[in-house]
């Protein structure tokens, strides 16, 4: 009797995903905290409907950028888009190797790449880093800023120790963006908060407040040191180069400083009093500290 042979036959094995335990997750845009899982051969980002991961912005093209999973890795190549894939701030030109822990850019949404034998641990740390984070500036956040705020007033007021707080405001931005785009003006938001967190000690505690708003705690500081620091901060961000995409941006900002007294019953009193302050730097002509 003869044999047959069996033939089996394995089609592309050494194009199949081997990292099955990688993934992207959003942490500045919409969906924030949403997770992608990367378990394809090849995954699509864009604003078309068609894409994998769909991001309807104006500033993503309809086919931005692809991530490819296989023996070789795990990379990112851009599809000729019209703004740009990048990598921890770093143009993506043809394709690259992402590594956990990488920030993507695409448009105005910023993922995280995360990798390892336990995705999902990795991914809930990652979810708890976003409840005191922005995802954007990559300093802490208004949630976990007000956390402070109320657990340095009672510290404060149990201890007799003096609490100031900067609010900060970047002036005429919404020019910025109307004149240089939206990506430009995340960009200014960046590089500010790069600019200023050099600048601070490190128990202070300097935040995104909203928009392009931007405050800082100052424990046991009075007020002539917080307005000292103000007008330091002031200088710096005038003399500082912004740029994006190789043209400079011209930014000022307006700074309001108040000290917690006696008659601030809440923590908002002491952030209304700041903010007070920061209107009338902004209505006497901008880019000065009014204390």
């Amino acid at each position: 009797m003869q044999k047959e042979t069996v033939v089996t036959v394995i089609s592309k094995i050494s194009d199949r995903p081997v990292n099955l335990d990688a993934a992207l997750v959003v942490i500045y845009g919409l969906d924030l905290g949403r997770k992608f899982d990367l378990t394809r051969e090849e995954t699509l980002i864009g604003r078309s409907s068609r894409s994998d991961i769909q991001i309807d912005q104006e500033s993503v093209s309809r086919n931005h950028a692809a991530i490819s999973n296989t023996r070789e890795g795990v990379r990112i190549r851009d599809e000729g888009s019209t703004n740009g894939t990048f990598i921890n701030d770093e143009l993506v030109e043809g394709e690259r190797e992402l590594r956990n822990g990488d920030l993507v850019k695409i448009g105005r949404t910023i993922f995280k790449y995360i990798a390892g034998g336990n995705i999902e641990a990795a991914y809930h740390d990652e979810i708890y880093r976003l409840t005191t984070m922005d995802g954007l500036t990559q300093i802490y956040n208004r949630r976990y800023f007000d956390e402070q705020l109320d657990r340095e007033i009672s510290r404060s007021r149990r201890y007799e120790r003096t609490l100031s707080l900067v609010l900060m405001d970047i002036d005429h931005f919404k020019a910025v963006n109307d004149r240089y785009g939206h990506l430009a003006g995340d960009s200014v938001l960046k590089q500010l908060a790069s600019t200023v967190r050099t600048r601070i000690r490190r128990e202070d505690v300097f935040a995104r407040y909203g928009g392009e708003e931007f405050g800082i705690l100052l424990p046991e500081v009075a007020l002539p040191g917080a307005k000292q620091l103000a007008e330091k901060v002031r200088r710096l961000v005038e003399k500082q180069r912004f740029e994006f995409d190789r043209q400079a941006i011209p930014v000022t900002i307006s700074l309001g400083v108040a000290v917690l007294e006696s008659l601030h019953r809440e923590p908002g009193d002491l952030v209304r009093a700041a903010d007070e302050r920061l209107f009338d730097a902004k209505s006497s002509g901008r880019n000065r500290v009014i204390a």
